[in-house]
């Protein structure tokens, strides 16, 4: 996938919910990322604090073939989903990314396409892509930047 100018669509949503191990609340965060040609990309942040630790789970569902009146319902062959977790990391400053296996929590539904490994994830053409999609989301989704940053 090129690098191109990302835009968070405004009709996201924010829902709070509850931690299934242990009732905190926290919100997911439920966006598309457009570019220039329409739908790019579809994240889920879910941005938990758990025992004073803030940190974020990020999802993004890519897909080299975006269906312009159902993108999220009709997959394109190649739909992936990456995921990361973006938090405190022992021995580092500040907040860090961490690639893990995608989409662990959410049902295996055709939404998802093929969810990544860690393993996988590193070995894939688009993981430059994904990269850049998730700093976008940290530099401009407004509930995961308050969040992680405080901002």
């Amino acid at each position: 996938m090129p690098l191109v100018e990302l835009a968070i669509d405004p009709d996201r949503q924010v829902k709070s919910l509850a931690c299934d191990c242990c009732e905190t609340p926290f919100d997911r965060v439920t966006g598309f990322i457009n570019n220039e040609n329409g739908a790019y990309a579809i994240y889920f942040a879910s941005c938990y604090h758990h025992d004073g630790v803030h940190d974020a789970w990020i999802d993004v569902i890519m897909d080299d073939h975006w269906d312009a009146d159902a993108p999220a319902t009709r997959p394109g062959a190649g739909r992936v989903t990456f995921g990361c977790r973006v938090g405190p990391v022992e021995g580092h400053d500040g907040v860090a990314c961490s690639l893990v296996g995608a989409a662990r929590l959410a049902a295996d539904i055709p939404l998802y396409g093929r969810k990544l490994s860690r393993d996988e994830a590193l070995g894939h053409p688009w993981l430059v892509a994904y990269w850049d999609t998730v700093d976008h989301i940290l530099e401009n989704d407004p509930t995961v930047s308050a969040h992680l940053y405080g901002v």
